[in-house]
């Protein structure tokens, strides 16, 4: 199958999971999440790889978007303490994650990696810019 066929029929379940999820009562990105799943512990089903870039794009943006578009302002006045005080947590939670494993992957002594040099590592930059920009 082409690229193209593919992300038609993902985006074929994305619309029959978000018109279930609505019939039923339920949040459509867990029946996203949920097929995804699905998707992806199958077997028989197609493998295949998208872009990081393009798959940004495609799904997380919109669904990003929606939920901002959804969002009260209101609401987000009200509990502004709550939301900043979970995304600082949040944040150094994951650094702190990502130094762990980072300290793991070092050998101490020489600085060498133990799974892979560091010319081998590819580095997505899309993936790495949400975290950046979240640093002052």
């Amino acid at each position: 199958m082409e690229a193209l066929e593919l992300i038609l029929i993902l985006f074929t379940a994305a619309v029959v999971l978000a018109a279930l999820a609505r019939r039923i009562g339920a949040p459509y990105p867990i029946f996203l999440a949920l097929g995804g799943v699905l998707l992806a512990v199958v077997p028989g089903m197609p493998t295949f790889t998208l872009q990081p870039e393009l798959a940004l794009a495609l799904f997380v943006a919109p669904v990003l978007l929606d939920a901002a578009y959804d969002a009260s302002l209101r609401d987000l006045k009200d509990n502004w303490i709550p939301v900043l005080s979970l995304a600082i947590v949040s944040v150094g939670l994951t650094t702190a994650a990502v130094a762990v494993v980072a300290h793991l992957l070092v050998q101490p002594s020489h600085l060498k990696l133990r799974i892979a040099r560091c010319d081998q590592i590819k580095f997505v930059p899309s993936l790495a810019l949400p975290r950046l920009q979240s640093f002052p």
